[in-house]
């Protein structure tokens, strides 16, 4: 018999019951989440809407910011991420269009804009934004694996940065024509410097 309280005890995972009630949850917090923006989706409304009570969501996300973190790292399948590949430029694009269009899905790019924001004064959205890049980073070097090259944080952020400053900031299109852009200026960048070829 466990020791830990009830409310604080995580949710196994493995049962297939607990994997359905959380793919639920999280599917009808991803339909919440663009009609009602971030600040609107409570735990109270969300546990109304997937029938679930809240001490079901607190157990599988003990904050809002742990729960959006699963939104923008679990977002929808859009059947374009790419495959590992031994030539840095086509990986690298295929990279930044899959995480242009992971970034525009209607839930995930008010989860992100919410951690990102909510960075500066929650430690759990500063938590889960650090998480955020050191996955997605990991992510990234696990599909040049086949080229032998491997980049830091700070050739990483030289990537994906312009694109996210297209989206955000700009509030403009990452075209294809700009993202082969992007990766021509970063892999020039990146043979000056000696890390590619």
């Amino acid at each position: 018999m466990s020791s830990t309280p009830a409310h604080r005890r995580q949710p196994a995972l493995s049962n297939p019951r607990v994997q359905r009630t959380r793919t639920r949850m999280l599917t009808v917090a991803r339909e919440l989440l663009p009609e009602v923006g971030p600040a609107g989706l409570t735990y109270a409304l969300l546990a109304e809407r997937a029938d679930v009570t809240r001490q079901t969501l607190y157990r599988h996300w003990p904050s809002r910011a742990a729960l959006l973190f699963d939104l923008i790292l679990e977002g929808p399948d859009l059947g374009n991420y790419p495959e590992p590949g031994s030539d840095v430029r086509i990986v690298a694009t295929a990279w930044l269009k899959s995480l242009r269009d992971g970034i525009s899905a209607p839930a995930v790019r008010p989860a992100v804009l919410a951690v990102t924001a909510q960075a500066d004064h929650d430690p759990d959205s500063a938590q889960a934004l650090v998480r955020i890049v050191e996955d997605r980073h990991a992510a990234f070097n696990t599909l040049l694996e086949p080229s032998g090259v491997q980049i830091d944080d700070e050739e990483y952020t030289l990537l994906y940065g312009p694109v996210l400053a297209r989206l955000f900031f700009d509030r403009g299109q990452a075209t294809d024509a700009f993202i082969e852009a992007v990766v021509a200026q970063w892999l020039t960048t990146l043979r000056r410097t000696g890390a590619v070829p």
